[in-house]
């Protein structure tokens, strides 16, 4: 009743179930399976004394950090409250009236809800390959600018770093904007990070949740051109000044100068994943291996749905999308190995005692 026709037309975002920490083996929200850097702790137990202050307002000291490590300068660091959030100011900071905006048909699912939230007129381009699940990049190109997840999700796919160069030329002469979202680039995708000097309409948008181990602190940043980072922070700085506390600032700053255990642990995942592939095949499943932390992959002759439920009743949880097309897949975030043998085990008791064809 007394909401607003806008809000009342959104379709909302749905995240993956959360249940009580240790009460299941969770595969369903692709979080990393180990724990943050040890210097988080040190730099979160560092920063309580300071907690009476408001924090950096732009995370100074995470943007330089960055920064350093990507060879740019803080001006061309953005930081946000997790990658969900930077990506959200796109939405009214590149596009918007008469700058629609374009995404793969199958891609992460909050592009079309922050495209309503802003009024921004948005299109779907339909995707391609036998199974339906290959980006077109030549059907992102039929009006507007384009936002990308690189590697794709669900599907776990990437587009090479060539293809994303032609998007990027073929935007920027038209004087439009590529956001590149790289969420999952780490495990085996080709970042878009070199492009950054040649292109400036491009935006690199990451995330500290996957490959970091810090989706429960939500930390998030873009690379790009400075006058892209600028309207980043117009918008911003329009409804909150201080998206970043000051834990998250000290906490992500620690995480992203621990390079060498942030290697150690997308080694670990990436192996895993691997091996779980090769697994699964074995077991009747179809489909690609990924450049993700996660799988997308359905049985050849059992329903997506069934399985999902009975993984579910071993407390086992995975993510189903009842969408048409490919509501037979499951999406299976990689966990430690001892956790994917779990899963191994449950597959095959369940897949031995019949049930659905």
């Amino acid at each position: 009743m007394f909401l607003s026709e806008k809000i009342r037309a959104i379709e909302p975002y749905v995240p993956g179930e959360q249940p009580p920490p240790g009460s299941m083996i969770k595969l369903n929200t692709n979080e990393n399976p180990y724990p943050p850097s040890r210097a988080v702790e040190g730099a979160i137990l560092g920063e309580i004394e300071n907690l009476r202050l408001y924090p950096e307002i732009n995370a100074e000291r995470f943007l330089l950090a960055v920064a350093k490590i990507e060879g740019l300068k803080p001006e061309n660091v953005f930081a946000g409250n997790g990658s969900d959030e930077v990506l959200s100011l796109c939405f009214p900071a590149f596009f918007g009236e008469g700058r629609p905006v374009r995404f793969p048909a199958l891609s992460y699912s909050f592009y079309p809800s922050f495209a309503q939230l802003f009024s921004v007129p948005y299109g779907t381009a339909p995707m391609k390959g036998d199974d339906g699940l290959e980006i077109d990049p030549e059907a992102l190109l039929a009006g507007g600018g384009v936002v990308l997840a690189n590697p794709n999700a669900p599907s776990g796919r990437a587009l090479p770093l060539t293809a994303v160069r032609r998007l990027a030329a073929a935007l920027l002469a038209r004087g439009e904007v590529l956001v590149v979202d790289e969420a999952y680039t780490a495990f085996g995708g080709e970042s878009a990070r070199p492009l950054i000097e040649e292109f400036p309409n491009l935006l690199v948008v990451r995330t500290l949740s996957k490959d970091h181990s810090l989706a429960g602190l939500r930390v998030g940043y873009a690379l790009g051109e400075k006058g892209l980072i600028d309207g980043l922070r117009r918008v911003k700085d329009s409804f909150n000044s201080y998206p970043l506390d000051r834990l998250a600032i000290a906490a992500a700053t620690a995480a992203i100068e621990d390079g060498a255990y942030t290697k150690a642990c997308i080694e670990k995942i990436v192996a895993t994943r691997d091996w779980f592939y090769g697994e699964a095949l074995k077991r009747g499943f179809t489909g690609q291996n990924s450049k993700t932390n996660f799988l997308f992959l359905r049985h050849g002759e059992r329903e997506g749905a069934w399985l999902y439920d009975e993984l579910k009743k071993r407390r086992i949880l995975v993510r189903r999308f009842a969408r048409p097309g490919i509501e037979e897949y499951l999406r299976i975030s990689v966990g430690t190995r001892e956790e994917m043998a779990a899963m191994l085990r449950a597959l095959d008791e369940i897949l031995g005692g019949g049930g659905k064809p």
